[in-house]
């Protein structure tokens, strides 16, 4: 017999805010003595910990100004959140896999926002 679970909801988070979840669920674990933290959850909070740069409030604000430009759409707006691209290099690699390219002042605009919150 076998279980299915049925998605109910998706929504994309950058690292930033998933650390700040993981470390709600942290300080409930660390509460009750009787349940240890899983290797798994132990491993997701070590990650974020490690590459999390900013706050959750901050990379929120950097996805909803990425996302105001008009060649970045939610997904790609995380991704630029989560790496926080330096130059025009690393920008690409991120639209690498898009249909369309940026010119050289689209990939500016891109990094001027990301300058503002890095």
């Amino acid at each position: 017999m076998t279980i299915f679970k049925e998605i109910v909801d998706e929504q994309y988070l950058t690292v930033a805010e998933a650390k700040e979840l993981l470390a709600d669920i942290e300080t409930e674990r660390a509460l009750d003595e009787e349940r240890e933290m899983r290797y798994e959850l132990a491993r997701a909070i070590e990650h974020v910990n490690r590459f999390s740069a900013m706050s959750g409030d901050d990379a929120r604000a950097l996805v909803e100004e990425l996302e105001e430009l008009e060649k970045v759409n939610e997904a790609t707006a995380h991704k630029i959140a989560d790496l926080l691209p330096r130059d025009r290099d690393e920008v690409r690699s991120v639209f690498s896999q898009s249909r369309y390219s940026l010119d050289g002042d689209e990939l500016d605009e891109i990094l001027n926002v990301v300058a503002k919150y890095a």
